[in-house]
């Protein structure tokens, strides 16, 4: 069994739900990736995120695509990544998910980048700027080499094309918890988002992570609760508003620890 789908298995067996920080690989130093995944793990996130720096994001707002252009001015690299992660992944059981353009995984090869990502140990893939219609090139060779993958539905996602995209999916569904670009975000409304989740839910069996403006405890405990009417998420995801503390920290593998256990603190 995929190690994501043994994750929310075993969440769901304790009626528990996913904290899934996003970090900027290589960022702010390709030496701290190890050490940033590992305090993440033992702050409490089941499943982490790791964005592969590109020149062009399309989905990011300013605190990340900062961050990925300081990674890449530095010469971070995909396959400095992997090797990274690699290095890590012996000492973590956490979840690893490469959230990548599918721009990179093109210009290397589907197949190839699939190979390259299971060997150095993720365990998935989320590709957040590929359209529905041209994904099964992307995603096929990820699921014959048995990574879970994940593509995002926005809010004014209508509810026939959301079927489509949900059906695309393993592992789990990533729901956009607003429109735009990622974010923090000082208010977060569950109460639309509770019934976009209750909707996917008659359409997928699939967990449901909900990201984008998700940025402290209480966001977390908003997108995970079940409001009178709605529908708890399975996971939150929560990426700027680490970065953006990560960025300003002397010590940012400590910085990432101390906030990401805080933020688990919204799971209960």
């Amino acid at each position: 069994m995929n190690r994501i789908d043994r994750i929310f298995r075993d969440l769901r067996a304790r009626n528990a739900k996913a904290l899934m920080p996003f970090v900027c690989g290589g960022f702010p130093g390709i030496e701290s990736t190890g050490p940033v995944l590992a305090a993440l793990e033992r702050a409490g996130a089941s499943i982490i995120e790791v964005g592969i720096p590109f020149s062009d994001p399309i989905a990011d707002g300013p605190v990340i695509a900062a961050a990925m252009h300081t990674a890449l001015t530095r010469g971070v690299t995909p396959e400095a990544i992997f090797e990274r992660v690699g290095s890590a992944r012996a000492g973590l059981s956490v979840g690893l998910i490469a959230m990548v353009s599918v721009s990179i995984v093109h210009r290397m090869g589907p197949a190839a980048f699939a190979k390259r990502a299971t060997h150095a140990g993720f365990d998935g893939v989320i590709l957040p700027d590929v359209p529905l219609e041209e994904a099964e090139a992307a995603l096929a060779p990820m699921r014959e080499a048995g990574l879970s993958v994940s593509l995002l539905i926005a809010p004014n996602t209508p509810a026939d094309r959301a079927e489509k995209i949900a059906r695309a999916c393993s592992g789990f569904v990533y729901l956009m918890a607003r429109m735009g670009i990622t974010g923090t975000r000082d208010r977060l409304d569950a109460a639309p988002l509770a019934g976009r989740i209750r909707a996917l839910r008659e359409v997928t069996d699939l967990p449901i992570a909900c990201g984008f403006g998700v940025s402290n405890a209480e966001h977390v405990r908003a997108v995970v609760s079940a409001p009178p009417g709605g529908a708890g998420a399975d996971a939150a995801i929560v990426g700027s508003a680490l970065v953006r503390k990560m960025a300003n920290a002397p010590d940012p593998v400590d910085v990432a620890g101390s906030m990401v256990r805080g933020l688990a603190g919204g799971l209960s």
